[in-house]
């Protein structure tokens, strides 16, 4: 029987008993934006744009940490189980799991399934793609998922994961896209490989630049990889993103400016996909370094922007204002009660005080590769701080670049998180002590003590007390300014082909839109 993760009003006890669904679902288009839907079709090439992309990008799976890369894994790679349109869990490479306590996972490998050189998909080549991100060597930006592992092994065509402590939401880990299954050779993988077991072969790749591939034939989902052909270009400047969809140079761009929405809907030439989920625009502040490791001046800061006024004129309201709280409203622990935060410029002036400041300069280090209107939002907040007494320096860095030299490099930067479905997975990756891509730096002794205990608790409302009391420590307490939560806003050229339901766990539908979708 295969177990999934919890639905509000389950126990966790039942939940590892019997399938539930994942709290952050995928969404049916609004009529206006969805039209009649032809029956999914083989053939064509089909030509993405994306603002992301790096020339240092790679195919180290541990590594990946941009859209473009997200998307051109999700293109050559499959992982033990993938998140559907409808938010649930659903076999890919594990064709089933179960867990009796919560502590041992059983995870059956399906048989067929073949890499693109042809060969067989084995236990053994799970256990090393698995093994490439544990370790005091491992370099994974999710090395902290296998903290608590204790063992991996076979046990004939079952991979069993044996943890420290029980893990409820252990199996939604696992589709992690990081964590892609690739072959391996003396019990480990070649992280500089671009072989896989996913949907379409790579012809060629230049980092940064252009990705080509073409369809594996051999592929084992029948109903799914539609294209002959995908491009995956790298287009950072958002301007040139709406060229090349206009003049047909793409197929589908993402992060539309919403101020071009209604031009490109009148002339009729593109499609409109805007999913709301877990994602979120932050500003990250480096907490080891002052003033950012004042917790008086990181509330100051928090109380001098104004998040409505943000998601009207950046989001064009395409999205929602958010409590500095990386947990979405789709998540099935949400604080919605917490006490909100709105610009109190007063109230920013008390914090300085209580820092020991009258005034304050800093720099914010910006630019619309870290998301799109990064650089505007910046000159908002610049704004609204300045009525406070904080005078924010706007540094406009190059987009190119941008994810190696400026993101967790400079000490206030713009930056984005795709949101999470479940709150261990967002906390652990982004806000647990150590994490790769805990990007503020931040450390909380009490924040690290409630991550061990929800992910073991089986009550779900001690629990959800547990992941209440998280949110504000992050939102009261953390070095992340959160002003909002962005949709997912995409734009297609009107014969590429969609399903009615997108999926609302990352962009492009869950990164999958290569494989899911087609050219009608």
């Amino acid at each position: 029987m295969t177990k999934k993760l919890i639905r509000p009003g389950l126990t966790r006890r039942r939940a590892l008993q019997g399938g539930a669904a994942l709290a952050a679902s995928g969404l049916i288009l609004p009529a206006s934006m969805r039209r009649a839907q032809a029956e999914a079709q083989r053939g064509g090439t089909f030509r993405l744009g994306i603002g992301h992309g790096n020339s240092t990008d790679g195919y180290d799976p541990g590594l990946w940490d941009n859209l473009y890369a997200q998307v051109f894994a999700a293109a050559r790679h499959n992982q033990l189980i993938e998140v559907d349109a409808e938010g649930q869990l659903i076999p890919e490479i594990a064709e089933s799991w179960e867990s009796d306590d919560g502590v041992t996972w059983v995870f059956r490998i399906r048989e067929g399934v073949t890499f693109h050189s042809g060969k067989d998909v084995t236990v053994e080549d799970v256990i090393a793609s698995l093994n490439h991100h544990r370790g005091d060597d491992a370099t994974s930006a999710i090395k902290l998922f296998f903290d608590p592992v204790t063992e991996i092994r076979a046990d004939g065509q079952n991979v069993v994961v044996t943890l420290d402590a029980p893990n409820g939401d252990f199996a939604y880990l696992m589709s992690d896209y990081h964590l892609a299954i690739m072959p391996s050779s003396d019990g480990r993988i070649d992280p500089n490989s671009p072989e896989g077991c996913g949907p379409y072969v790579v012809e060629n790749y230049e980092p940064g630049v252009e990705a080509t591939l073409n369809r594996f034939p051999d592929y084992w989902k029948e109903d799914r990889a539609h294209f002959d052909r995908v491009e995956i270009l790298s287009i950072l400047d958002s301007t040139a993103r709406l060229n090349a969809l206009m003049t047909g140079a793409v197929d589908t761009i993402d992060q539309i400016d919403p101020a071009t929405i209604n031009m490109l809907e009148a002339r009729n030439i593109a499609r409109i996909i805007s999913i709301p989920g877990n994602a979120h625009y932050v500003f990250p502040m480096d907490s080891r370094e002052a003033p950012f490791n004042d917790n008086n001046v990181r509330l100051a800061l928090k109380y001098a922007i104004d998040r409505q006024d943000m998601v009207d004129k950046i989001l064009g309201g395409h999205g929602a204002v958010s409590n500095d709280n990386p947990i979405g409203p789709a998540n099935r622990f949400f604080h919605a009660e917490m006490e909100p935060k709105t610009l109190d410029p007063d109230r920013a002036r008390y914090y300085l005080r209580q820092a020991g400041l009258e005034s304050l300069d800093i720099s914010l280090h910006v630019a619309d590769a870290a998301f799109s209107g990064a650089v505007d939002a910046g000159a908002l907040f610049a704004e609204t701080a300045a009525q406070a007494g904080i005078n924010i320096n706007l540094v406009r860095e190059p987009n190119d670049g941008y994810w190696d030299n400026v993101w967790m490099q400079k000490p206030f930067v713009a930056s984005y998180w795709g949101g999470r479905a479940v709150e261990d997975h967002m906390f652990t990756t982004g806000y647990a002590t150590g994490a790769s891509w805990n990007d503020s730096f931040w450390s909380n002794e009490r924040f690290d003590e409630l991550l061990v205990q929800a992910r073991a608790e089986v009550d779900e409302d001690l629990r959800r007390e547990m992941y209440h009391e998280m949110q504000e420590i992050v939102s009261f307490e953390g070095a992340v300014v959160i002003p909002m939560n962005n949709n997912y806003v995409m734009a297609t050229a009107l014969n590429v082909g969609t399903p009615d339901r997108i999926s609302a766990n990352w962009n492009l539908d869950g990164f999958r839109c290569v494989e899911r979708w087609w050219m009608t």
